[in-house]
C-alpha cells in the first residue's frame, strides 16, 4: 500500500470509529439491553431525550445495585435504540412526580407501568398500549378475604394515586392506608398493619413468588393497558415511540422481554397496536 493511501485508509477508520461512538452508545443508560436485535435508525440527527421513571415498581422499573432497571426500562431503552433516540438521562422519582414532571418539562418520557386513564390523557399523551394488566388482591395465606366485598371494614395498603385508589373507592371501600411506594404497603400487610394489598397483578405475581406466606384471592378485580407518558409538547416524540414499540412488536424484541422479566408470563402481551382512545379507563 502506498503512504499517501495508507494515511487516506487510517483518517476513514478513525472516521467511522467517532461515528460509532456518537450513535451506538447510551452513557445515561443504567442498564443493558440483553434483548436488543433492533437494528437503530439511520440517517436522521439523533434527538436527546430525558426520561422520568419510578423505581418502585418491580418488575418494571427497580433499582438494582444502583442501577435503574426492569421491563419498563429495557422497552424504552429499545425504543430509543431504533429510533436513534439517545437518552440522555433516566431521572428517578416517585410515581405521583412523574405526571407534573412531564408538565413542567422536566422529562420528556415517563415509564411507571402507567394505567392509560382518560383523566392522565388530559395532562400527558400516552403511547400505544404495551402491556394488559389488572388489579388483584394479595393476602396472607388463611386470610378470610376471598374477594373485594371482604375487604369492607378491613384496612387495605396501596400505592398513592394509582387506580387501585380509584377502584378502592369507587367500591365503598374507605380503610386505605397509602405509601409512596409498593414496598411499604407489602410491608404493612407482613407485619400486621393492614390486611390486604390492592395492586397490580404483575407486581403483586412478582412479590408472591418472592414470599411463600402471601397469596392472590378473587382473580383480576379489572382491566387496563399500560402505557408509556410523553409530553403534550412533542407530538414528533410521540409518534417516535409507537413507531418504536410496533418495531419492537414484529422483531420479537418486545415479546423477549416477558421471558427476561415476567419469567414467560405472557398474558400482558399485546398483539397488534391498541390506542389510548381504545383502551382508556373512565377515571
Amino acid at each position: 500500500m502506498k503512504k499517501g493511501t495508507m494515511w487516506a485508509a487510517l483518517l476513514l477508520a478513525g472516521a467511522a470509529l467517532a461515528g460509532c461512538g456518537a450513535s451506538g452508545g447510551n452513557a445515561a443508560s443504567p442498564a443493558g439491553n440483553g434483548t436488543q436485535n433492533a437494528t437503530a435508525g439511520q440517517g436522521t440527527q439523533q434527538e436527546t431525550i430525558l426520561v422520568g421513571a419510578d423505581t418502585t415498581f418491580p418488575p418494571f422499573e427497580s433499582m438494582q445495585g444502583g442501577q435503574v432497571q426492569g421491563f419498563d426500562i429495557e422497552l424504552v431503552q429499545d425504543i430509543a435504540q431504533v429510533e436513534n433516540l439517545k437518552i440522555e438521562q433516566i431521572k428517578t422519582m416517585p410515581f405521583e412526580g412523574l405526571i407534573p414532571a412531564l408538565q413542567a418539562d422536566q422529562v420528556d418520557v415517563a415509564v411507571a407501568g402507567f394505567t392509560i386513564k382518560k383523566s392522565r390523557m388530559e395532562k400527558v399523551n400516552f403511547s400505544n398500549a404495551y402491556y394488559k394488566s389488572g388489579l388483584s388482591i394479595l393476602v396472607k395465606k388463611g386470610s378470610n378475604i376471598k374477594g373485594l366485598d371482604d375487604l369492607k371494614n378491613k384496612v387495605v395498603a396501596t400505592k398513592k394515586g394509582t387506580s387501585s385508589v380509584d377502584l378502592l373507592k369507587k367500591n365503598g371501600i374507605t380503610n386505605i392506608k397509602q405509601f409512596d411506594n409498593i414496598d411499604q404497603a407489602y410491608s404493612a400487610l407482613e407485619s400486621g398493619g393492614a390486611d390486604a394489598v390492592v395492586f397490580d397483578n404483575p407486581v403483586n405475581i412478582n412479590f408472591k413468588n418472592q414470599h411463600n406466606d402471601v397469596e392472590i384471592v378473587g382473580g383480576l378485580l379489572t382491566g387496563e393497558y399500560y402505557g408509556i407518558a410523553v409530553t403534550k409538547e412533542k407530538p414528533d416524540l410521540l409518534k417516535k415511540i409507537n413507531d418504536g414499540l410496533q418495531k419492537l412488536q414484529q422483531d420479537g424484541t418486545y415479546e423477549k422481554l416477558f421471558d427476561k422479566y415476567l419469567g414467560g408470563d405472557k398474558a400482558g402481551l399485546v398483539n397488534g397496536v391498541k390506542t389510548p382512545d381504545e383502551v382508556a379507563l373512565d377515571s
